[in-house]
């Protein structure tokens, strides 16, 4: 997500339309990013993100600059793709790992990467939404502690806690994966 200046968001909030489509330009590959990986369907992931965009807009003159702009459209969006997968109540919400950056191109061939994606893929929809979204924003998007913590509205600890029983889930379903096919 590219950084917006304090002069564009000063202009977006006093209702500039070209300083609000920088910020949209800006932040809509994050947004779409986010809700295709809650949401794993392209339509839904896109409704969401036209969802988010239409709240930054409403909200954007009561935003208080306490947190990075980066942070409060975080969290935006963050609560609308929940939303979302809480509707669809399908196991369509599980995490798309179109990009993911866990499997490097220099490990093996390209069977091998796409069949060690599926299975992290097939791992993160066995999560719960909130922990596979800690999972996702941590290690494949790169968010920090304090932008999650702040995203999620937590405390530090309180992130750090949910995010290490979410690798604990992760590492407990793919070791009952491995003992399955080793019986």
């Amino acid at each position: 997500m590219q950084e917006i200046t304090d002069a564009i968001l000063i202009q977006a909030k006093q209702g500039n339309r070209q300083a609000f489509r920088a910020i949209y330009d800006a932040c809509s590959g994050f947004v779409y990013s986010v809700a295709m990986r809650v949401l794993r369907h392209p339509e839904t992931a896109e409704e969401v993100t036209q969802d988010v965009f239409m709240k930054v807009y409403d909200h954007l003159k009561h935003f208080q600059s306490r947190s990075s702009l980066k942070t409060w459209i975080y969290r935006i969006t963050v609560n609308t793709a929940f939303n979302a997968a809480k509707k669809r109540k399908s196991e369509d919400r599980a995490v798309a790992l179109d990009e993911i950056k866990w499997v490097s191109p220099g490990d093996g061939d390209e069977g091998k990467r796409q069949e060690a994606k599926e299975k992290v893929h097939q791992l993160l929809g066995r999560l719960a939404p909130e922990q596979r979204m800690l999972i996702v924003l941590r290690e494949i998007e790169g968010l920090s502690y304090e932008e999650m913590a702040s995203a999620f509205n937590l405390n530090l600890n309180t992130l750090r806690t949910r995010l290490r029983r979410a690798r604990e889930a992760f590492v407990n379903f793919a070791r009952k994966e491995v003992m399955c096919h080793e019986m």
